[in-house]
């Protein structure tokens, strides 16, 4: 039964990064034009407001090199992309990641890999602690959190927090040909842990529980019930007050 499980992961995979190849046509890019359409969406995401969100995972031990099991990190991409036939969001991680290690260790029989914490207002000092692991190397130290049934933390005062199991292989975003071919993805990243190249890998994951809901706790004015954002380089939220149309 396992065998058939990673049989069928890593055909998922490949069906997935083939129809990304159809996506993205093979063509070449002066470095001068990539820069140029990176800042410049760059300026744009900034003027846009981003939901902030940390993931945690175990440290399994392969991956493990830290004094705790656990690992968090602020996610700079996160989204909902489906919920037929079944619930399905995706981040990226620029890589070498601990996290990244960590998922790409993931044991398949766990009903769930990571848990996805989707901020609150009340929580800007918790995107801080996961995004600067040089400033802060113990962060679950510093906040509050409880265990899933597969002993992953989950975040308190999020705004919701999501058990989530890999859909599919990691995908690593290091051309944009996207070739579709895996058999190369062992050297790659070795390249890119030795630090001789950066890039990020694209995660998909399937949404299995919800493991908490501020609305469920708090009134509809609480500031754990408000979404933290990212918009212009700082952090923020929204407002209440629904705009006319």
């Amino acid at each position: 039964m396992r065998c058939l499980q990673i049989i069928f992961f890593q055909l998922t995979s490949e069906m997935l990064a083939q129809s990304l190849r159809h996506i993205v046509q093979r063509k070449h890019f002066s470095t001068s034009t990539q820069n140029e359409v990176k800042a410049r969406l760059r300026s744009l995401l900034r003027e846009t407001a981003q939901p902030v969100a940390v993931v945690t995972s175990l440290l399994h031990p392969t991956a493990n090199k830290s004094p705790s099991n656990y690992h968090g990190a602020t996610l700079s991409s996160f989204s909902s992309i489906a919920m037929d036939p079944y619930p399905l969001v995706a981040f990226s991680l620029r890589i070498p990641s601990r996290m990244a290690a960590s998922l790409r260790s993931a044991l398949p029989e766990p009903p769930s890999d990571m848990v996805v914490n989707i901020l609150s207002a009340a929580q800007a000092s918790s995107a801080v602690l996961f995004s600067r692991s040089d400033l802060h190397p113990n962060p679950f130290l510093e906040v509050e959190y409880t265990l899933n049934s597969e002993g992953i933390p989950v975040l308190q005062g999020c705004l919701g927090a999501l058990s989530c199991k890999l859909a599919t292989l990691p995908i690593l975003l290091d051309d944009p040909t996207f070739s579709g071919k895996f058999s190369g993805m062992d050297s790659q990243l070795e390249d890119v842990e030795s630090g001789t190249a950066i890039t990020s890998e694209l995660f998909i994951a399937r949404v299995t529980n919800i493991e908490s809901l501020a609305l469920d706790e708090a009134d509809a004015d609480d500031p754990q019930t408000m979404p933290l954002l990212y918009h212009r380089r700082t952090y923020s939220t929204c407002s209440i007050e629904s705009l006319k149309v």
